[in-house]
């Protein structure tokens, strides 16, 4: 019996010393497949309403962008019209939000941006680019004097009034309340 045991253990100590072997390389397989995703970026293009593009960058797995990368914007418009390259730079609305600023004319654009490596991605996209439209202007408002001709005071006058009237009965209540008849 002494042989079987030998040879068993020899057996589970190969296998072990295997399964050893390729914990590390499965680890790093593992680990691979999420790095080649964390690789790319998904930029989503969009005119701002007014001259300019806003890019949202996220990783391909939809996880948000954590790191700054280099954006390059180019356009061309209407008549044949170029814009760029312009290297965007990140704007304090959120994580992977990027945005141009006025930089096209009005009229139709093709947008491409481009993000080199070690992320590297592109995106493109139409925008329709218009001139900034300022909020109307408030009507205006008529200013008029009341019907009195102002001779109306408010109600401050009639407050203090009370309040003399009321000191008035509490010095009167206190003169003449402690009167005693012995």
């Amino acid at each position: 019996m002494t042989g079987i045991r030998k040879v068993l253990a020899a057996v589970f100590v190969g296998l072990a010393l295997t399964l050893s072997a390729a914990a590390p390389a499965a680890a790093q397989a593992a680990q691979a497949a999420p790095a080649a995703q964390a690789d790319k970026l998904k930029l989503t293009v969009a005119g701002d309403g007014a001259q300019g593009v806003t890019i949202q960058a996220t990783y391909a797995d939809g996880r948000r962008l954590e790191q700054v990368v280099r954006l390059v914007l180019t356009a061309t418009g209407p008549d044949g019209q170029r814009v760029g390259p312009v290297q965007l730079e990140p704007q304090p609305e959120g994580q992977g939000f990027y945005s141009s600023g006025p930089v096209l004319s009005t009229g139709t654009w093709k947008v491409s941006v481009n993000s080199p490596a070690p992320l590297q991605s592109k995106a493109t996209a139409t925008v329709q680019a218009k001139a900034a439209q300022s909020p109307p202007a408030p009507a205006p408002v008529a200013v008029t004097k009341p019907a009195d001709g102002g001779a109306g005071t408010g109600w401050w006058p009639f407050a203090a009034a009370g309040l003399v009237l009321v000191a008035a009965a509490m010095g009167v209540a206190m003169l003449f309340g402690r009167r005693r008849t012995d």
